[in-house]
């Protein structure tokens, strides 16, 4: 199976189970526009390049055990989809952004779509099929 299948059945199954990750509005000082609309991120922003389909942006600490588990599992996932790329900040390194983003724990998980713009937000480890899900829905906007 290619890994746009195996996103597409593991989306299927998480859409079965009413597992996604959750979304929630981001501060318009991230450039969000019109009501409901959750902002726009830039590489510039995140000092490194968006994914072409998408971007999986985690928010995380040195001592955080947690992180570590998510950076795999967020590494592992943007390894299935060509385009999509695993962009981790340190927290305490960029606190501009994190008060921007009101990111109040890490790790946190913005899911960007091709453009840039956050569609899901999760704090906490997530689970592999949670992303997949999330990451479906930017990749299909």
């Amino acid at each position: 199976m290619t890994g746009l299948a195996v996103l597409l059945v593991t989306l299927a199954l998480a859409t079965l189970t009413g597992v996604v990750l959750r979304r929630r509005a981001v501060p318009r000082d991230t450039g969000g526009g019109r009501r409901g609309d959750m902002g726009r991120l830039t590489s510039e922003q995140l000092a490194a390049e968006l994914g072409e389909r998408a971007t999986l942006v985690q928010f995380s600490s040195a001592f955080c055990q947690p992180c570590r588990a998510t950076r795999r599992v967020l590494a592992e996932v943007a390894g299935m989809v060509p385009g999509v790329a695993h962009v981790e900040i340190d927290a305490e390194a960029r606190l501009d952004l994190v008060r921007a983003l009101n990111i109040l724990r890490t790790p946190t998980v913005l899911v960007l779509d091709g453009s840039g713009r956050v569609v899901r937000r999760a704090s906490g480890q997530p689970r592999k099929a949670d992303v997949i899900g999330a990451l479906g829905l930017a990749v299909g906007d």
